[in-house]
């Protein structure tokens, strides 16, 4: 690893972190934690290959939480300099001091702090200049635009590149960072023209620059989705099964992340409240949790707490093994953190019913007749009732082969029928973020038209 890209090294920050623990602590706080942090980065976006915007970013912050017993203050800062943070530590001091007392408040305890972390390699610095970028940009929608001469147009393509550095550290012996990086190449075509234009986009974001698809091959991608999105109609209201593309998939294993959360569930704000050891999913249907692997966009040795990160079975054969806890959130609970302060590392979603023959082609002739779902709009999710209704486009697919786009619809459920009636999961694994799953096929949803 190399200190290069950043102004100060990570023993620097190591030494920062040592002094705000002992500014706390001359202060009076009875425990003290620390998160100073740094990063760079370039976004430069570009439309009809005219540049549309170039940012670069220097970042750097401190943020400290000060215990007085149960009661705790927080305060944070951008300036390092010795004045700052005991002035930063002095101002989350007396926040605690008229704070009330919180009996689950506190750090987490010693014996489950991760006091040697490993290496997970989350680090791969992109030396790309902004001329590159812009090019990069270019070639994505030039790419886009070759496709068709139905591609009348374009949203725009970017290149965003980040590198960060962090330090950690407690008054309970818990010190520990690393670097990391992140970069993300998109592109978002428009197709037709007047009130037929469709829209759509694609991307590939990875921590290594290496690993990210070709510039050409996301905007062929992308234009393709565009394209066929032309002369989208509605349909009449019908209930049918639902297959959700792999991208949205991935937000119904969000969906389910977030209703197994520390925080809804002490709040009782949540449909899978008392669902530990319970089948909530379809019996077919794992969800695995690996922090662990190197390189991985949701790997991490441990949590924003200093808490070691743990490979687990989130849920086996439908049942649900554990919750997403944080330590305060745990002892809400009358239960023990799970690692997961932050949100969880690395979900992967599968089936024990998954073959080589269910590739996306094979997904669509196992629903026969149904909608392929490919874009959801608005927030419609109620995480206490678990009533799902969301705007929806797609395609309507008979026989097993898509017959013809459609918009302007509404897909309506319950998330406890939808999870409980998975009938199938691809093999046409998508990572999104910090959670990977093949297309999802739900045996019967409300499809509602205009």
């Amino acid at each position: 690893m190399s200190d290069t890209h950043f102004t100060h090294t990570q023993d620097q920050l190591k030494q920062l972190a040592r002094d705000v623990l002992g500014y706390a602590k001359a202060q009076g706080g009875t425990d003290c934690a620390v998160e100073i942090s740094e990063g760079s980065g370039l976004s430069v976006s570009v439309r009809k290959s005219q540049i549309e915007t170039i940012e670069q970013n220097k970042d750097k912050g401190m943020g400290v939480t000060v215990f007085i017993g149960q009661r705790r203050g927080n305060a944070s800062t951008s300036d390092f300099s010795p004045a700052a943070l005991k002035a930063t530590v002095e101002a989350a001091y007396n926040i605690a001091r008229f704070t009330a007392d919180d009996d689950c408040a506190g750090l987490a305890d010693e014996d489950q702090l991760e006091l040697n972390p490993r290496d997970l390699a989350l680090f791969y610095p992109w030396p790309i200049s902004t001329e590159e970028a812009v090019k990069l940009a270019q070639r994505a929608e030039a790419a886009a635009f070759a496709v068709d001469p139905r591609v009348t147009n374009s949203e725009g393509a970017g290149v965003h590149v980040q590198q960060s550095h962090f330090v950690a550290a407690n008054s309970r012996g818990f010190i520990g960072g690393y670097p990391y990086s992140r970069h993300t190449l998109s592109v978002a075509p428009i197709a037709g023209k007047g009130k037929h234009m469709q829209r759509d986009d694609w991307y590939s974001s990875v921590r290594d620059a290496s690993k990210m698809s070709s510039p050409e091959a996301i905007g062929r991608y992308a234009a393709e989705r565009a394209l066929a999105r032309l002369h989208a109609r509605s349909i009449d209201t019908r209930t049918c099964p639902v297959l959700f593309e792999a991208p949205l998939a991935a937000g119904l294993l969000g969906a389910f992340v977030q209703a197994t959360s520390g925080g809804a569930l002490y709040r009782k704000s949540t449909f899978l409240l008392d669902s530990l050891g319970k089948q909530v999913l379809a019996g077919h249907v794992q969800i695995h949790e690996d922090p662990h692997i190197v390189g991985g966009v949701g790997s991490a040795p441990f949590d924003e707490e200093g808490v070691r990160t743990v490979k687990r079975d989130v849920v086996k054969d439908g049942v649900v093994q554990g919750y997403f806890l944080s330590t305060y959130s745990a002892r809400k609970l009358g239960m023990k953190t799970t690692g997961n302060a932050g949100g969880s590392h690395n979900l992967s979603l599968t089936s024990s019913l998954t073959t080589a023959a269910d590739d996306f082609a094979g997904m669509l002739r196992k629903m026969g007749t149904g909608l392929l779902v490919t874009e959801l709009m608005g927030q419609g999710t109620n995480y206490v009732t678990g009533d799902y209704s969301r705007g929806a486009a797609g395609y309507w697919v008979e026989n097993g082969v898509i017959q013809y786009p459609v918009e302007e619809i509404t897909i309506a459920g319950n998330m406890k029928d939808m999870l409980a009636q998975i009938v199938a999961v691809g093999n046409d694994v998508l990572v999104r973020g910090t959670k990977s799953t093949g297309s999802i096929l739900i045996e019967n949803m409300v499809v509602a038209g205009a």
